[in-house]
């Protein structure tokens, strides 16, 4: 497994992250343990979960769930680099959802109770409350980090003006600040280039990578589509998205039986491989899964395979960051 600092920190985490999703929803407890044991087997030491996930059963069960593994004892919490997030609703009830300071403390001390676990080492916000004034975030988040109840604060679906904003209302405060975005990127989702990602280097954030495979459409879903075998893909983002690049996916999916390679494995080596990518956040189902994810580490993309992909898979406007994207 390869390692790296999350952005300008010296916390040292796996260039995989293990997204949570699936637990406890398309895998049995007993498939969830066994898949966590394995990822730490491999030394990948980044797990990522959200106060809300869980949802289709109760909010906050896979939380609960990963506070069952860690309670199983032999080390797993001082191992791992958890992440987890606050934003979403966890009730009806109006003070329990947002960025407001009143919620973002509660929410921890949820998470804490559901986790079983004395502290949060990346606190991320999930979405940007418009509503809640960057005074009133870092106030509950220094508040947090002098309790001792979190290490690091970062943030998810950001664009890139909220990320400078964030920074200089931390830098008033002389605080840290946020140290990384996590933000959908991948093959056929590439708007971050234009703005996000120059942002997040220029501030020094780490940048994680969600749904690194578009929920399954880059991991061979026309094959398993045919073959029957397909479970994320035939669902959520990946079928919506089928029915546009569906003639995109199929070239795709040729190509990489032309180079020899596995759609999944080579989608995640280009992710992995782009310019402030700290680590990508994958959601295996299975060990065979997490495997070739694994293996995606070692993949270096030649010169006129990257080409291929850039043809296939066109940046945004003209490419590059703003304004060079849609400029001269």
């Amino acid at each position: 497994m390869q390692h790296t600092h999350l952005g300008r920190t010296a916390l040292e985490v796996s260039r995989l992250c293990l997204g949570t999703l699936n637990l406890g929803i398309n895998m049995t407890r007993a498939e969830s343990f066994r898949l966590l044991d394995e990822a730490l087997a491999r030394e990948l030491n980044f797990v990522d979960t959200a106060n809300h996930y869980g949802w289709q059963v109760h909010r906050g069960m896979t939380e609960e769930l990963i506070g069952e593994w860690f309670a199983q004892g032999g080390g797993r919490r001082g191992k791992v680099v958890l992440a987890t997030k606050v934003f979403n609703p966890m009730s009806d009830w109006p003070n329990d959802r947002g960025l407001s300071a009143r919620h973002i403390v509660a929410a921890c001390d949820d998470s804490l109770r559901r986790l079983r676990t004395d502290w949060i080492d990346l606190y991320q916000m999930h979405h940007v409350d418009r509503h809640a004034s960057w005074e009133e975030v870092w106030q509950a988040m220094e508040l947090l980090i002098q309790q001792g109840k979190v290490r690091y604060a970062g943030s998810s679906n950001f664009a890139g003006w909220h990320v400078a904003a964030a920074q200089e209302a931390a830098r008033r405060r002389n605080l840290v600040g946020l140290v990384s975005e996590q933000c959908i990127y991948n093959l056929i989702t590439r708007h971050v280039e234009m703005e996000l990602i120059p942002a997040a280097v220029s501030y020094g954030l780490g940048l994680l990578a969600w749904s690194p495979l578009h929920g399954g459409l880059l991991g061979g879903a026309l094959r398993k589509l045919e073959e029957g075998t397909a479970v994320k893909t035939a669902r959520g983002r990946a079928i919506v998205a089928l029915d546009k690049h569906g003639e995109t996916v199929a070239a795709y999916e040729k190509f990489c039986r032309e180079i020899g390679m596995e759609p999944a494995i080579v989608a995640l080596a280009w992710v992995l491989s782009r310019p402030g990518v700290t680590s990508a956040v994958i959601g295996p189902r299975t060990l065979a899964h997490l495997d070739d994810a694994v293996e995606s580490l070692e993949l270096r993309l030649a010169d006129d395979v990257l080409e291929e992909l850039e043809r296939m898979f066109p940046p945004i406007g003209n490419g590059g960051p703003a304004p060079e994207a849609w400029a001269w």
